[in-house]
């Protein structure tokens, strides 16, 4: 979301770059969603990537559909969201041609619809596995009710939601329980939270702790916080936005940190501003 024109707007020789950056450090996932940069990253990095010269089995294409934004690019007069079936098809085509791929990994429905149909989707998922133009399928920002609503009709194997240490409520209100139970993986969208983006009481309690926390560990503040939510079991994938080359070369190391549970608790009870329940 934050290579192309929302944000960062590399070029095809940047995002190539950025591409082996990643898979140098071990990171070979990419996030997309048909949205992106007003429907135009997915294309960007369909660019970037022949370019690179590099083999498609080496990296995982992960994508979303089903938001109705307001661009340029699109005729829609009101953000919305469109879960019929032809239209989840085409999307899925439209991606597979920006991105200049013939399938993608992962696909996932963007964020739920009141008016989606539970056999229309699983009717689009089907055709689109049996094409061989998605791998696996999965939601985004879905709730445990909503979920429980697609999978009864097709397998679910993903969820994308928001959590990190300054937003864990699907800690606490079923969800990653749910998501468990059901063996459907957790991705982290906004992993690090707000932590370095919001000056408020909560985040200086966990800059405060974090800071005695990074002389002990020796790591980041960063890493730190991503280890936390690798900790969780519920086997979560942060998903990180950052182009910074230095950054990306230390994500992998909280692959390799195991906080404290002690420390564990004491980024969730300073994130609350009181201690655990």
């Amino acid at each position: 979301m934050n290579w192309g024109a929302w944000d960062k707007k590399l070029g095809a020789r940047e995002m190539a770059h950025v591409i082996n950056v990643c898979l140098e450090n071990g990171i070979s996932t990419f996030d997309h969603a048909d949205i992106y940069g007003g429907y135009t990253t997915e294309k960007d990095f369909g660019v970037a990537f022949a370019q690179s010269g590099l083999q498609r089995e080496r990296i995982q294409i992960v994508t979303k559909c089903g938001i109705q934004h307001l661009s340029p690019n699109r005729t829609n007069r009101i953000k919305h969201y469109n879960y019929d079936r032809d239209y989840i098809i085409w999307s899925v085509e439209n991606s597979l041609k920006n991105l200049q791929t013939d399938y993608v990994d992962v696909l996932l429905l963007h964020r739920p619809s009141p008016l989606m149909v539970a056999d229309e989707i699983a009717e689009a998922v089907g055709q689109l596995k049996k094409d061989g133009k998605i791998l696996e399928f999965g939601l985004s920002n879905f709730t445990s009710s909503q979920t429980e609503l697609i999978r009864q009709k097709t397998e679910v194997s993903y969820n994308q939601i928001q959590f990190s240490a300054t937003q864990h409520e699907a800690m606490l209100d079923g969800s990653l329980d749910y998501m468990q139970v059901n063996g459907i993986r957790p991705m982290s969208w906004n992993p690090l939270g707000t932590v370095f983006r919001e000056d408020n009481a909560q985040t200086r309690r966990l800059k405060k702790l974090l800071a005695g926390l990074v002389d002990k560990y020796h790591f980041g503040s960063d890493t730190l916080l991503l280890a936390w939510i690798l900790q969780h079991p519920a086997g979560i994938i942060p998903i990180a936005g950052t182009v910074n080359t230095a950054r990306i070369q230390l994500l992998m190391k909280a692959t390799e940190l195991q906080l404290d549970r002690e420390d564990w608790f004491a980024i969730w009870a300073e994130s609350m501003g009181h201690d655990v329940p």
